[in-house]
């Protein structure tokens, strides 16, 4: 399969796995799971194809539950689905990458999760600057996880690896350069 036809696979799963699967006939469980088999006859791929992206995707956005018949996106969730993550102490320091043309807002507001279930956050600047890359010329935000986990906040850690917050305040969020 060429890069480009897994790029369209990948944002295919990501819009039915996180977004909307009813366009697809899709129910996903409690905890977000769809059974493969549907998904594969919805989307009309093969579990070749479906493995492939699963495998090769960069940022992990998805993952198979231990016996490999269902599947489901690791975060970025706008449908209702509790995906079970346990607290977690995150590192002191954690990142979010954004545009300049949203940082007043941010700065001013903190980060809020739009129309998501959470913030998601990076445990590295290279990580946060591609996030935010994204949608134009990349602002990175430190955040300071410690002084909110010690203020009662909670975070959670995908399962790869992108840390959730339900929100962020301005006064743990700094610019970073």
């Amino acid at each position: 399969m060429n890069e480009k036809e897994t790029i369209r696979i990948s944002k295919r799963l990501s819009r039915h796995l996180r977004h909307d699967p009813a366009a697809i006939g899709l129910t996903l469980s409690p905890d977000g799971w769809a059974p493969v088999e549907q998904l594969l006859r919805a989307l009309n791929i093969t579990r070749e194809q479906l493995d492939e992206v699963v495998e090769t995707n960069n940022k992990r956005r998805f993952a198979f539950d231990g016996t490999g018949t269902r599947i489901r996106a690791s975060q970025g969730h706008s449908v209702d689905v509790d995906l079970g993550l346990a607290d977690a102490v995150p590192p002191d320091v954690l990142y979010h990458g954004t545009v300049a043309k949203f940082l007043d807002a941010i700065l001013r507001e903190g980060l809020r999760p739009m129309n998501r279930h959470a913030v998601h956050l990076s445990a590295t600047v290279d990580t946060a600057r591609t996030v935010g890359a994204r949608r134009g010329k990349p602002v990175v935000l430190r955040v300071d996880a410690a002084a909110m986990a010690a203020a009662g906040h909670a975070f959670q850690v995908s399962a790869n690896g992108v840390w959730l917050t339900a929100a962020v305040p301005p006064e743990y969020l700094y610019r970073v350069g």
